[in-house]
């Protein structure tokens, strides 16, 4: 049975995630400061109702006043850097209260055009994901579409309020605005109809949109903020409102949390909704937060005039028996729960991400790689870095660091760099745990312009295998590739729009077939050594022993599963619950509804069994499955004894089910004399017909290929190998004939019917064909490659 535990590893009191606050000593805006944003290179803009725009470094000193505007700002938008070399990357827009919006130079704080917009301020804008339309929103009431040089395109909208907040969905396709009480997502298509709710009690003054996990954040005046889904339905709700209105919410770019603005609090949430840490500064009603593209620190514009910078802290990882917790922008504390000791790791750059799993731990600072052995952190590898990483994957062999200027770049534990993974139309917003997956072989990614297809990369030459295509009929909104055994046994796990679980093998034959494991799926993990596949379905935490049995023997996938109930663990899973990790026989699972983490552990049995079939050693498996005497062990060494031909253990296993029938099979085909042959039925029993043909024909036996087909009823295809080797055309047509005979039936085939009709047509000897099929036996028997089968 599971068993489970709520932990919270080293100081209780130090366990939740803080924010280092920099404020400058005296405010730079006279009054309010309305809006602020981050420039590609990490500068800090800010505008305020003294109508001045101010120029910040990353600590928070100012570094100067860029210029003056005409007219109180209430907005300010950088141009999107989609990809490296984006032309425009030094520009931003700056609503005004006048009704215009100003395009200004970052370079000289000249305004390069002043565009009238709306009757009365301006009051929102958003440029989209690619930088090819810029959405703004008036008092007014009206939402209008903006051409990159400032044309009007579209009046989208016309409400009978001000729009208060917008932004664009993830595709682009959608425009989400807040006016009233209500949230309104309104197509750009004409033809396709709006979905409007009643978000909440009092006016809504934000909304943020993200395009990693496809979630809305709301904050109104009545004090609450609320998360929604990209169809209206809610997932979260603020318990307890706060004294003040909210004023400002924005994702991180991560899409891993999002952050809070109102009266003198700033929080940061984690992206399901629960808090991580809520933190008072005396800035005023904070209007709006910018992040930085690392999603590491953020900025406020404060109603005093103060520009707040924020600094994420005791960010925390966990694996194994480590603990490991950001403590200073620069500095790592190690806790080792076993020894209970601690470890500092000093960094000479501020620290952007971390990585901890595999016994390695990764450390991404602003310059620099750092790659720790957790056997010994006293000799790490380095390297330089030539951009600012966005995300690290890991893998037992690999890792990689994820960046939207190089794309994706492999290295080795060593530091070594192995080859750099060029994908088509890779942007910051595509860049997420969810839309790539790495394991030592292979690395999987989502296609940005196709979100329905994912495309296979070779981890040695970062080459795409074209050979390799993987299609589905709806939008994928995760993938995730298995970690065990080499790319021949590679697998994918991807979870779809309607959160439906599907598993597919990358095996190089065109379009790979994909199979449906479960519906309602929330959060899904490969096992680090294993084939061991869980996920949260139905607010129920299952288990697949071996999905890949699937694609061997399907009616074995039921006994391979299980399935642990709320009864069983003692704990309720809801819907924003996520599987942290998945290493050995334990899992980890976080809490949406308040952070906790949970641990459960598992059979170690299964991954048992896939350690000896790694090294090899099938008596030692068959041995634990009969200690262990469960049909899910028996059901996961059937699958690989098949997988792997050895059809001595795969008798065993089979009996041991009581599946009399593909026993006998077994045993049939141990008696095949050729292994060609042996191959071809073990490709034919995994449903692989085509793979089993290309077998036969490659190896000459173009009877026992035609016989396949008589014996699948392809009559037609028994009939084009016949006709094109030139044997066996008489045997077909015999075939044929009978099997009609026995259902009475009319020959329908016209390749049939010519050739048992007119001139020509072939006369049938039962005694001539059965004469020929002992010739091919017998043939079999004397060739040179010909042995009896032996385990």
């Amino acid at each position: 049975k599971a068993t489970v535990s709520v932990l919270y590893w080293g100081d209780t009191k130090d366990r939740k995630m803080r924010l280092n606050f920099t404020q400058c000593s005296s405010n730079q805006h006279k009054e309010s400061c309305s809006a602020v944003v981050w420039s590609p290179n990490n500068e800090l803009y800010s505008c305020g109702d003294d109508l001045t725009i101010w120029k910040w470094n990353m600590s928070g000193e100012p570094m100067g006043k860029m210029c003056d505007i005409e007219s109180h700002p209430t907005g300010m938008v950088w141009y999107p850097m989609a990809k490296k070399g984006d032309q425009g990357k030094d520009l931003f827009v700056v609503s005004c209260a006048d009704g215009n919006f100003r395009v200004i130079s970052a370079v000289t704080g000249r305004v390069e055009k002043c565009v009238e917009a709306h009757k009365g301020a301006v009051a929102c804008l958003a440029w989209n994901s690619e930088g090819g339309a810029l959405a703004t929103g008036g008092e007014d009431g009206q939402v209008k579409i903006w051409s990159q040089a400032g044309m009007l395109r579209s009046t989208l909208a016309q409400q009978a309020q001000c729009i208060h907040a917008l932004c664009w969905s993830p595709e682009n396709d959608q425009i989400l605005l807040a006016s009233g009480k209500e949230l309104i997502i309104k197509p750009l298509q004409p033809s396709n109809k709006n979905l409007q709710w009643a978000a909440h009690s009092s006016a809504v003054l934000a909304v943020d949109w993200s395009a990693v996990n496809n979630l809305i954040v709301s904050g109104a005046e009545d004090g609450r903020f609320k998360v929604w889904d990209s169809y209206g339905r809610p997932t979260y709700t603020c318990q307890v409102p706060s004294e003040y209105a909210i004023t400002s919410v924005a994702f991180s770019p991560d899409g891993q949390c999002f952050a809070v603005g109102s009266f003198n609090s700033l929080r940061v949430c984690d992206r399901t909704g629960w808090t991580h840490c809520r933190d008072s500064c005396k800035t005023g009603s904070i209007f709006k937060i910018a992040w930085t593209s690392d999603s590491t620190q953020l900025a406020g514009a404060g109603g005093t005039g103060t520009v707040a910078f924020a600094q994420l802290l005791d960010r925390k990882l966990t694996y194994d028996k480590f603990e490991v917790s950001l403590r200073e922008a620069n500095r790592i504390r190690v806790y080792d729960v076993l020894t209970d000791s601690a470890e500092e790791l000093e960094h000479r750059d501020k620290i952007i991400k971390m990585a901890l799993g595999y016994s390695h731990l990764i450390v991404a600072t602003t310059t620099q790689c750092v790659v720790y052995n957790t056997n010994n952190f006293n000799a790490p590898h380095q390297f330089d870095l030539k951009a600012t990483v966005n995300l690290i994957l890991q893998a037992e062999k690999v890792f990689a660091f994820v960046d939207s200027f190089h794309g994706i770049q492999l290295h080795n534990y060593d530091g070594r760099s192995l080859c750099t993974v060029k994908v088509p139309h890779l942007t910051t917003s595509t860049i997420n745990s969810m839309s790539l997956s790495l394991s030592n072989d292979t690395f999987a990614v989502r296609d940005a312009s196709n979100t329905k297809t994912v495309s296979i990369f070779d981890c040695s030459n970062g080459r795409q295998k074209t050979d390799v295509k993987i299609e589905h009929m709806m939008e994928i909104s995760e993938i995730c590739l298995s970690q065990y055994g080499d790319a021949k046994e590679r697998k994918l796990a991807f979870v779809d729009r309607n959160r439906d679980l599907y598993v597919t093998s990358l095996q190089p034959s065109g379009v790979s077939k994909v199979h449906k494991l479960a519906a309602m799926v929330s959060s899904v993990k490969w096992n680090d050594n294993s084939e061991i596949l869980m996920a949260l379905a139905d607010l129920k935490l299952v288990i697949w022993y071996y999905p890949a049995v699937v694609f061997i023997d399907r009616d074995l996938l039921p006994k391979t599963k299980t399935i642990r109930e709320d009864g069983q663990l003692q704990v309720e899973f809801g819907w924003n619950d996520q599987i942290i990790d998945f290493f050995g026989s334990r899992v980890t699972i976080r809490r949406g509804t308040d952070g906790a983490v949970l641990t459960f552990t598992v059979s170690p049995y299964p991954s048992l069994i896939f350690s000896h079939i790694k090294g090899n050693d099938w008596d030692a498996a068959t041995r634990l499955c009969r200690v262990v005497k469960e049909d899910f062990m028996w059901s996961i060494l059937a699958g690989l004894a098949v997988r792997s031909g050895e059809l001595a253990t795969a008798e065993i296993a089979y009996a041991a089910l009581e599946e009399s029938d593909k026993l006998q099979y077994m045993r049939y085909i141990q008696e095949i004399p050729v292994p060609e042959g042996r191959a071809a039925e073990l490709a034919l029993f995994q449903r692989r017909s085509a793979e089993a043909e290309q077998v036969l024909l490659q190896a000459g036996l173009h009877y026992r290929a035609i016989k396949m087909h008589i014996d699948l009823y392809n009559w037609d295809r028994a009939l084009e190998l016949a006709t094109k080797h030139m044997t066996h055309i008489d045997t077909v047509l015999a075939f044929r004939a009978a099997h009609l005979q026995t259902f009475n039936k009319q020959e329908t085939l016209a390749a049939f019917k010519q050739r048992m009709q007119g001139d020509q047509a072939v006369q049938l000897s039962w005694d001539k064909i059965n004469s020929k099929i002992q010739e091919e036996a017998t043939k079999e028997r004397n060739r040179p490659d010909a042995r009896l089968y032996k385990p």
